[in-house]
């Protein structure tokens, strides 16, 4: 289940890390900067449940290398890098807006 909480959180934050690009993409930066934070809460979800199977795992408890699991893994540092990749074109937008508007005065 714990795999289950991980995939949901954090391609739920992938999801929210995509909106962001998109929103700012058309000038929401606003919108964009409200998608990251909804991202980075549920990725902190899907964070924490990793780090309960790391902890299970420190006190000899049997987590299991499961294919599961490894999608978990992989989830989580997609969405990782997504929200790298998100607030970078974020703030290119924002950079061509601002140029954009400079050069129409």
């Amino acid at each position: 289940m714990i795999c289950f909480q991980i995939i949901s959180s954090v391609g739920t934050a992938r999801s929210s890390y995509i909106e962001a690009i998109q929103k700012a993409k058309t000038g929401d930066f606003e919108g964009a900067k409200d998608c990251i934070a909804a991202g980075q809460q549920e990725f902190l979800k899907g964070h924490e449940a990793h780090f309960e199977l790391l902890q299970k795992e420190t006190k000899g408890e049997a987590v299991g290398g499961s294919l599961l699991l490894i999608h978990a893994e992989d989830q989580l540092m997609s969405a990782e890098g997504f929200k790298i990749i998100a607030e970078e074109m974020i703030a290119n937008y924002q950079r061509i807006d601002a140029l954009e508007k400079k050069l129409a005065r």
